[in-house]
């Protein structure tokens, strides 16, 4: 296949092009850094990626890459629980993911000839939060600031179809692996100050990003798969769970707390994306016959910490 791919220097892209190099697809990875690309990917070891610049904002001749490729992957958006939300912060969250997405599936429209396949990242934030519900594909979405996020960003992706052209969505949980939301949490363990944030209670659904990679993969190459489908693990934990497991696993203790005001002084608004959860099921996942490598959190955390 040839396949394009946003967000192809993030912690999930990166693992993305790796998988695709390995199995001899052509890539082509759209980037606003040229430079870090071509060191994520250098030339020598990865000689079927081509780099392209783009805006992931603006109409441009970077669209033009999209026309013969097989399949696009649209993973590109502003971190979400990295700095505080300002005004402007949330203006770039959603517009990275709202007019970014609008200008792929514009491209996808121009294409001639035209991909068969557009997987467009979205989030279980979709859904708010919620200590006691538990959600699938079909619950309806919340109404804070992240599911409106997330109902605009898929609202644009969905006009893809309009080209005749397959779309999946794949909300995303949180992604286990070397990096990412795990990443931060790994040091407090490692100098034995590490235990649950916020209350404890807060649902926790996870996926690790070997199984995520699979979904993407399947999803471009199953003609079957269409709509939206939930990217987590069948199995979600509670936080307090999630934290005594990463003690286990690491052989250090997980009893100190990290007190919700300390992640509200860090993040603002933000800290609902660690200390309030949902939990997610990935019904049409399993439905389809998709076989998790990581269905349990223990062997998952074993395997990236161990």
């Amino acid at each position: 296949m040839k396949v394009a791919i946003t967000g192809a220097t993030g912690f999930v892209g990166t693992r993305l092009v790796q998988r695709l190099h390995k199995e001899g697809h052509q890539i082509i990875v759209l980037t606003r850094n040229t430079t870090s690309a071509r060191r994520h990917f250098p030339a020598q070891t990865f000689a079927n990626v081509e780099i392209v610049a783009y805006t992931p904002t603006t109409s441009g001749a970077w669209q033009d890459v999209i026309a013969g490729c097989d399949g696009v992957v649209n993973l590109a958006g502003e971190p979400i629980a990295e700095a505080r939300w300002t005004p402007e912060h949330k203006r770039e969250i959603l517009n990275s993911r709202q007019l970014g997405t609008q200008k792929i599936v514009e491209a996808i429209a121009k294409a001639n000839p035209k991909p068969t396949v557009l997987v467009n990242a979205s989030a279980i934030g979709y859904y708010g939060t919620s200590e006691t519900t538990t959600f699938d594909e079909n619950s309806p979405s919340g109404r804070d600031f992240l599911a409106q996020v997330c109902q605009a960003w898929e609202a644009e992706a969905q006009k893809v179809k309009e080209s005749g052209v397959r779309l999946v969505i794949l909300r995303l949980g949180i992604v286990l692996g070397l990096g990412g939301a795990l990443g931060k949490m790994i040091t407090p363990f490692k100098l034995y100050a590490g235990g649950p944030i916020g209350s404890g209670r807060q649902w926790f659904s996870w996926i690790h990003i070997d199984d995520l990679v699979n979904l993407i993969v399947q999803a471009l190459t199953n003609p079957q798969l269409e709509g939206v489908y939930n990217a987590t693990a069948p199995n979600p934990v509670r936080m307090n769970d999630l934290s005594q497991t990463m003690g286990q696993v690491m052989n250090r203790p997980s009893w100190l707390p990290v007190p919700g005001f300390a992640i509200e002084a860090l993040l603002g608004d933000g800290a609902i994306v660690v200390l309030e959860g949902q939990q997610v099921l990935p019904k049409r996942a399993l439905e389809t016959g998709i076989k998790y490598q990581y269905p349990n959190l223990q062997p998952a955390l074993q395997e990236i910490l161990q």
